[in-house]
């Protein structure tokens, strides 16, 4: 007797097939790319979750750590959150990767930014000089370098700020020993004014013992003076 195991093999063929092909879409659904999450970064940017588009941005980075444009956009979240130290740090690692001229100038421009919020003119004017050999028409960086050309000028230099800051600091430092050594002329007044009471008042107990020994030897003397009369007792 022949079995024909045709129509099972075709059934099993046809199931692995189906589970295959749901496995592939099942991956393809969730292996996200780097530019899906720096579009989905993006969203969250625009709406002023900055915290959410810097986590997105840097699973962006994890996919693709050359990405310029993930560097720079996590760059950006991190300024926008004052954490501008790591903004910097994002914003030089995207200059070393960034080829395009336009976006690479848009990278030096922020860099001036938070150097010019910070004061630190110096820095300010050369990341917006950077800036402008990329895109020689950016009138906005070319106003905030004359800006910081001005301001650096009424700066004033940094050792006789560090001069000032060191007197201020001696001042204050001459005022709390001023102030402790009133504190210890206060506690010691009590302190001297006790003593002097106290030496006081054996001055005039030293006084009233002389003055009572005196009295007691004029006694003496005037009572030896005069003539002591004596009385024969009689015996019985």
């Amino acid at each position: 007797m022949k079995i024909d195991f045709t129509y099972n093999i075709k059934s099993i063929a046809g199931r692995v097939a189906l589970l295959l092909l749901f496995m592939v879409c099942f991956c393809a659904a969730h292996a996200q790319t780097d530019r899906q999450y720096i579009r989905e970064g993006n969203s969250m940017y625009h709406h002023r979750q900055f915290d959410k588009a810097e986590v997105l941005y840097r699973k962006a980075i994890a996919k693709n750590p050359s990405n310029p444009q993930a560097v720079y956009n996590l760059g950006c979240a991190l300024m926008m959150q004052n954490k501008d130290s790591l903004a910097i740090s994002m914003y030089q690692k995207a200059a070393k990767i960034e080829t395009n001229k336009m976006r690479l100038s848009k990278v030096y421009h922020n860099i001036g930014v938070i150097c010019q919020n910070h004061q630190m003119y110096g820095e300010a004017i050369q990341a917006y000089e950077q800036a402008l050999r990329n895109n020689p028409k950016d009138d906005e960086t070319r106003y905030n370098l004359v800006l910081c050309k001005r301001l650096q000028k009424k700066q004033p230099p940094k050792n006789n700020k560090n001069k000032q800051q060191k007197k201020k600091q001696d001042n204050k430092q001459d005022k709390e020993k001023n102030k402790d050594k009133n504190n210890d002329n206060k506690n010691r007044q009590p302190q001297q004014q006790k003593e002097q009471m106290s030496k006081d008042n054996a001055e005039q107990l030293l006084n009233a013992a002389m003055q009572s020994e005196q009295a007691t030897q004029q006694r003496l003397r005037k009572a030896m003076s005069q003539p002591s009369s004596r009385k024969l007792q009689k015996n019985w």
